[in-house]
């Protein structure tokens, strides 16, 4: 498996909600391109402190994204 690292701001588009109401990104756009996401992904917590942010692994049935949440903030972190 071939992991590239973006590390990258991204714009999430559209939002959905899991279980206990928790939202994930369902679609984001980078570079002029738009990807959607085929499920919820897998969501882990990482807190440092007071600050908090949330690693998403997601998947648009090809490849494979990771982001990261701070706020309103989300990182594409690498594709693989």
């Amino acid at each position: 498996m071939k992991t590239t690292s973006i590390n990258s701001p991204v714009d999430v588009t559209a939002i959905g909600f899991g279980r206990g109401m928790r939202a994930y990104p369902r679609r984001i756009e980078f570079e002029g391109a738009t990807y959607d996401f085929i499920d919820a992904g897998l969501r882990t917590v990482i807190r440092s402190g007071e600050k908090i942010s949330q690693i998403f692994t997601m998947t648009d049935g090809r490849q494979s994204y990771r982001l990261r949440s701070e706020g309103n903030n989300w990182t594409l972190l690498n594709v693989f």
